[in-house]
C-alpha cells in the first residue's frame, strides 16, 4: 500500500471533520464516545488475534497466505474504527435531534424548513458514494511490513481530531443552542430571528391557532360534560325508577354552603371568627360584577335596573353541580327551573323582593344575607358573595350614609384572611376612574388573594385608542393593585334579554377574531367566562384545604372554653338551650290545668259561692233589703216588703245577674288557678326551675285574657237563677238555719261597716279623747252634734221612717244653733241622718233576726202565713240562688271551660315558640346564652368535622 493511497484514506476521513465536531456537541456522548475508543484502540489488536486463531483458514502454514492476512487485518481495524465514528454520529444525532426537538417546539411553525434539508434521493445518493468509497479502500493493495508504522500514524492522527473535537465542544451552556443551530445550519439560524420579514405572521397564526384550538376543547369538554350527565341520569333511573331525580346526594359543596351559613349566624363572646374562605365579587356600581356572577352560575338569576342600585344586600350564591339546572333559597323547598323564562322572571322578582325586605326604613342598604344555591351541569363548584356595587357619590332617594355603610360592608367582607376577592373592573372606563381598586389595594395589598376581572372588553377595543392599555392591565403592570390572576370576560352584547348560551358564543367570537388580543402572546388562558370559573374554582377549594382545619381548631378551644364555664358556674343543671326550656315550660303549665280539674267539688262551690256573695252584696243590701225594709216602716205593712223584693229581684235576674254571675265565676278559675300555681311551686321550691317562672306566669296570664266564657251559658244560667229566686217556702230546720245565719252574719258585716263610717263621720268618742289623747276637728264636733240630736229623735220614736219630715229638719238646725250659736246645713243633717238611721235600722234587723232563729216551727205550723219571716225568707231566696249558680258555674268551669282553657293555653305556647323574640325576653340569662352559644359551637364543630373527612376522602 502506497503513501499515496494512505494519504487519500487520510482527506476522506478528514473531510467529515466539521459534522463529527457538530455531533459530539453532546458532552454525555462524548465521553462515552471517548471511553470506547480508547478501549477499543487498546483491545483491536488482541480481538482480531483472537478471531483469526478461532478462524481454520488462519491455521494453515502459507507465508504468502499470512502476507494477505496481515493486509486484512489491517483493514479489519480501518473498518472497526467506521464502526465507531458510524456510531459516534448515530449516538450523537439522537441526542441533537431530541435537542434540536426541544428548541422546535419553543418556535412557531417551521415546517418550511423541510425545503432546505436534503430529501431521501439525496441520502441515498451519499450512502452509495460511501459504499463505493469503502469498496474502493477494500481493493488496495496494502504493504504488509509497513502496515504497523502507518497504522500507528493513523492512530495518533484520530486521537489529535478527537481532542480539537473535545475542545470545540467544551462551550458555555447559554451558548449551546445557538452554536448548534449554527452548525447545521446557518439557514435555520436565519429564519429564527426576529428580523424575519414573516416572523409577525407566523407569530399571529400561531395565537389564532392556539386559540381555536382551545375553544374547540373547551366546546368538546362541555359536550363531554353534557352526555356525562345524561348518562349518570340513564343509570339512576335503571336502577330506580322511583326515585326523584331532582333530590341528589348533599355534595361536598353543599356541606360547605350550610357551615357558612352556621357561621354566618354565630356570634361570639370568645372572638371565635369565620375565616372560611368565600368568593367576595366586588366592583364598581354598573362594572358588570352581578353580569359576571351570573355567567358563571350560567343563569340570569338577579334583577337588572338601567343605572339604578339593584343589589341592596349581600347575596351567597352556592353553586353545585347537579343534573338538573334549578335554583332554590336556603328557608324555601321551592325550586326554580332556570331552563325556563317564566321561573326565572318569578325567580328575579323573588330576589329583589327579599333585598326589599331585608333593607329597613330610612336605609338604603343591608347587612342581611340573602343565601341561594344554583345547581346545573358543568358548573364550577364554590361559594360567591354578590356585594352592592360601589359608588362615588349618594343620589337622591339614597340614605344620606349609604355610601359608607357600602365600603364597611366590603371592607368587613375582604377582611377576611381567607376570602378570595374577585375585583371587577370595567374595561370600557379608564382605569383612574375605578374606585374599587383602591379599596382592594387598601385589603389586599400583596395580591395574594385577589383575581381581577376586566369587564367589557369589546367595548373597550372599539373606544379605546390606546390599545395597549387592556394589555398592560391583563399582564398586570398598569394598575398599582397586585393580583394572583388578570381575566378579560364579556358578559353582555348589550340587550338585557339576551341569553347566556348566545354570549358566550359572543364571547368566544371575538376573542377569536379580536385584533388586540389576537396579538397578545401567552394570554388565551386569561381569555373567557370559563376559564374564569376554573381559575377561581381551583383558587378557592386550594384555600378551603389550606384553611379548614385551622378552623376546625379555633373551634374546638371556644368549645373547650364554654364547657369549662358551664361546669364552675352550673354544675347542678342540664345543660338545655331556650327551646328546650320552652318545651320543659309548656310540659309544666298544662299540668297545672289537669291539677286544676283534681280541686274537689266542695272547694270549688264554696269559693264560688263566697265570691257571689261578695260581687252581689251590695246591690241586695241597698237595691234590694233596705228600700224593701225601708218601705215596712213607711206604710206600716210588711205585704209591701215581699212586693218589692219580688220586683226588683226578678228584674236583676233578668237583666245583670247571669252576666254577674260569669263574670265572678271566670274570675275565681282565674284565682284558683294561679293560686294553685303558687301553691305548688312554693311546694316544689328546691326542684323548680327559677328561670321559668316568668314564661309560665306570662303564658297563663295571656290564656286567661284570651279565655272568654261560653255564650250558651248565660241564657241556662239566666232560666236556672229566675226559678230559683221564684221558690221563697223554707221546708226543713236546716235550710231555716242556714238563711237565719245567713242573715245575722249579713247584718253584723252591715252594722259593723256602718258605725265605721260614722265613727270617721263624727270624731273619737270621749274614751278614746281620754285615754288615747285623740282629738277631733271642728266639721268632726259639729257632725256630733248633729248625730246627738238624731238619736234623741230615734230614741223618742223608734219606728220612724227613713225620712225627716221639713218641720223635723228645722226643728235640729234650729236647736243646734241655740247650742253652738252658728248654723247648720240641711245637707250635713241629711247625710248624718243616713248613717244614723241606717245603724238603727241594722240594730232593731239584728235584733229580730235573733229572735225568729227559734221560731221555724211556728213558720211550719203557719204554713209560711206569717209576714213577719219576710227578711228570712229574702235571705234564703238569695241563698239557695248562691248556692244553685256556684254548682252551675262548677259544672261549666270542670266540663267545659278547662277544657277550653287547656286549649287556649297551647295555642298561647305555639305562638310563644315561634315568636323568637317573646322566647328571648321571657327565657334570659347568662345560663340561656351559654348553653346556645355551647349548643352552637359543637354544632359548627361537628359540620366541620364531616366536611373534613368528606373532603379528605375526594382528595
Amino acid at each position: 500500500m502506497t503513501i499515496r493511497e494512505i494519504n487519500l484514506i487520510m482527506e476522506i476521513l478528514a473531510c467529515r471533520r466539521p459534522v463529527l465536531v457538530s455531533i459530539l456537541k453532546n458532552r454525555k456522548f462524548i465521553k462515552r464516545c471517548h471511553t470506547y475508543s480508547h478501549n477499543q484502540q487498546r483491545s483491536m489488536s488482541h480481538i482480531m488475534q483472537r478471531r483469526m486463531d478461532r478462524n481454520p483458514l488462519f491455521k494453515i502454514n502459507n507465508p504468502q497466505l499470512s502476507r494477505h492476512f496481515a493486509i486484512m487485518r489491517v483493514l479489519s481495524s480501518v473498518l472497526k474504527l467506521r464502526y465507531l465514528v458510524i456510531g459516534s454520529a448515530v449516538g450523537g444525532g439522537v441526542s441533537v435531534s431530541k435537542k434540536y426537538q426541544e428548541w422546535k417546539d419553543s418556535l412557531p411553525d417551521l415546517s418550511w424548513l423541510e425545503d432546505i434539508f436534503p430529501n431521501n434521493n439525496i441520502a441515498n445518493t451519499i450512502q452509495t458514494s460511501l459504499k463505493s468509497i469503502l469498496d474502493t479502500v477494500q481493493d488496495i493493495d496494502f504493504d504488509s511490513s509497513k502496515s504497523n508504522e502507518k497504522l500507528d500514524k493513523l492512530k495518533v492522527w484520530l486521537d489529535s481530531h478527537i481532542d480539537q473535537a473535545f475542545k470545540a465542544a467544551e462551550i458555555t451552556e447559554s451558548d449551546d443552542q445557538s452554536k448548534i443551530v449554527e452548525d447545521i445550519s446557518p439557514i435555520i439560524t436565519k429564519a429564527a430571528t426576529p428580523n424575519s420579514k414573516d416572523y409577525k405572521q407566523k407569530l399571529e397564526i400561531s395565537q389564532q391557532e392556539i386559540i381555536e384550538i382551545q375553544l374547540r376543547y373547551q366546546k368538546e369538554l362541555e359536550k363531554l360534560e353534557k352526555e356525562n350527565k345524561e348518562l349518570r341520569k340513564i343509570l339512576l333511573l335503571a336502577k330506580n325508577h322511583k326515585m326523584n331525580m331532582r333530590k341528589v346526594k348533599k355534595s361536598l359543596i353543599d356541606m360547605y354552603s350550610e357551615l357558612l351559613d352556621e357561621l354566618n349566624d354565630y356570634d361570639s363572646n370568645y372572638q371565635t371568627q369565620d375565616h372560611l374562605p368565600r368568593v367576595i365579587v366586588i366592583g364598581d356600581q354598573s362594572s358588570g360584577k352581578t353580569s359576571v356572577l351570573e355567567m358563571i352560575a350560567q343563569a340570569r338569576i338577579f334583577p337588572r335596573g338601567a343605572g339604578e342600585m339593584m343589589t341592596r344586600a349581600p347575596v351567597k350564591v352556592t353553586l353545585s353541580e347537579g343534573p338538573y339546572h334549578v335554583a332554590q333559597f336556603k328557608d324555601s323547598a321551592r325550586e326554580f327551573d332556570l331552563t325556563k323564562e317564566s321561573e326565572l322572571a318569578e325567580l328575579r322578582k323573588e330576589v329583589e323582593a327579599r333585598m326589599k325586605n331585608t333593607v329597613s326604613r330610612g336605609n338604603s342598604v343591608s347587612n342581611e344575607v340573602i343565601s341561594m344555591t344554583v345547581r346545573g351541569p358543568g358548573l364550577q363548584r364554590m361559594v360567591l358573595v354578590d356585594l352592592p356595587g360601589i359608588i362615588s357619590s349618594v343620589t337622591q332617594g339614597m340614605a344620606p350614609d349609604t355610601r359608607e355603610c357600602i365600603r364597611q360592608m366590603s371592607t368587613a367582607y375582604m377582611s377576611n384572611p381567607n376570602a378570595i376577592i374577585l375585583c371587577i373592573q370595567d374595561g370600557s372606563v379608564d382605569a383612574e376612574r375605578s374606585n374599587v381598586t383602591d379599596l382592594v389595594s387598601q385589603i389586599d395589598p400583596h395580591g395574594r388573594r385577589t383575581i381581577l376581572v376586566l369587564t367589557k372588553v369589546d367595548l373597550a377595543e372599539k373606544n379605546m385608542a390606546n390599545a395597549e392599555r387592556v394589555n398592560k392591565i391583563l399582564s398586570g403592570s398598569l394598575f398599582p393593585m397586585k393580583a394572583l390572576g388578570y381575566f378579560a370576560v364579556i358578559t353582555g352584547k348589550g340587550n338585557q334579554n339576551d341569553s347566556i348560551d348566545s354570549i358566550k358564543e359572543y364571547e368566544e367570537n371575538f376573542f377569536r377574531n379580536s385584533k388586540l388580543f389576537r396579538e397578545s402572546i401567552g394570554i388565551s388562558s386569561q381569555l373567557t367566562t370559563r376559564n374564569l370559573s376554573m381559575a377561581v374554582s381551583d383558587c378557592f377549594w386550594k384555600m378551603v384545604r389550606e384553611t379548614v382545619e385551622q378552623q376546625a381548631d379555633s373551634f374546638k378551644a371556644t368549645r373547650y372554653n364554654l364547657e369549662t364555664e358551664w361546669k364552675n358556674n352550673f354544675p347542678r343543671y342540664l345543660e338545655l338551650d331556650r327551646d328546650e326550656l320552652f318545651e320543659k315550660a309548656r310540659g309544666e303549665v298544662l299540668n297545672e290545668v289537669v291539677n286544676l280539674s283534681l280541686v274537689s267539688v266542695k272547694d270549688w262551690e264554696e269559693k264560688l259561692s263566697a265570691e257571689l256573695w261578695n260581687g252581689i252584696s251590695h246591690y241586695i243590701i241597698e237595691n234590694v233589703y233596705l228600700p224593701a225594709g225601708y218601705s215596712v216602716n213607711q206604710t206600716n205593712s210588711t205585704a209591701s216588703f215581699n212586693t218589692m223584693v219580688d220586683i226588683k229581684l226578678k228584674q236583676w235576674a233578668e237583666e245583670q245577674l247571669p252576666r254577674k254571675s260569669i263574670n265572678i265565676g271566670w274570675v275565681v278559675l282565674k284565682d284558683m288557678f294561679k293560686t294553685m300555681f303558687e301553691e305548688n311551686q312554693n311546694q316544689k321550691l328546691q326542684a323548680s326551675d327559677e328561670i321559668l317562672e316568668t314564661l309560665k306566669m306570662a303564658v297563663i296570664d295571656e290564656a286567661l285574657k284570651r279565655h272568654s266564657w261560653e255564650d250558651k251559658a248565660l241564657e241556662m244560667l239566666r232560666v236556672i237563677q229566675l226559678n230559683t229566686l221564684e221558690d221563697r217556702c223554707i221546708k226543713d230546720k236546716h235550710n231555716w238555719d242556714q238563711a237565719a245565719q245567713f242573715l245575722t252574719s249579713t247584718l253584723e258585716n252591715n252594722l259593723k261597716v256602718t258605725d265605721g263610717l260614722l265613727k270617721e263621720m263624727v270624731g273619737p268618742s270621749n274614751y278614746e279623747k281620754w285615754f288615747y289623747w285623740q282629738s277631733s276637728t271642728a266639721e268632726q264636733t259639729k257632725r256630733n252634734n248633729i248625730k246627738y240630736e238624731l238619736e234623741n229623735l230615734l230614741h223618742s220614736n223608734p219606728s220612724h221612717s227613713n225620712l225627716l219630715s221639713k218641720d223635723e229638719q228645722i226643728t235640729i238646725s234650729n236647736n243646734l244653733k241655740q247650742k253652738n250659736g252658728t248654723p247648720c246645713e240641711l245637707d250635713d243633717i241629711w247625710q248624718t241622718w243616713y248613717l244614723v238611721y241606717r245603724r238603727h235600722y241594722f240594730k232593731i234587723a239584728l235584733e229580730n233576726a235573733q229572735n225568729i232563729k227559734k221560731h221555724f216551727y211556728h213558720y211550719q205550723e203557719s204554713n209560711g202565713l206569717q209576714n213577719e219571716y219576710y227578711d228570712i225568707e229574702m235571705f234564703w231566696r238569695i241563698t239557695r240562688m248562691i248556692k244553685v249558680t256556684a254548682n252551675v258555674l262548677r259544672q261549666q268551669i270542670t266540663n267545659r271551660e278547662l277544657r277550653r282553657l287547656h286549649k287556649e293555653l297551647k295555642e298561647v305556647l305555639d305562638e310563644y315558640s315561634q315568636n323568637i323574640e317573646m322566647k328571648c325576653k321571657l327565657l334570659t340569662g347568662r345560663r340561656v346564652t351559654l348553653v346556645e352559644e355551647l349548643n352552637k359551637v359543637k354544632q359548627i364543630q361537628e359540620k366541620l368535622e364531616d366536611f373534613i373527612q368528606a373532603l379528605n376522602k375526594e382528595k
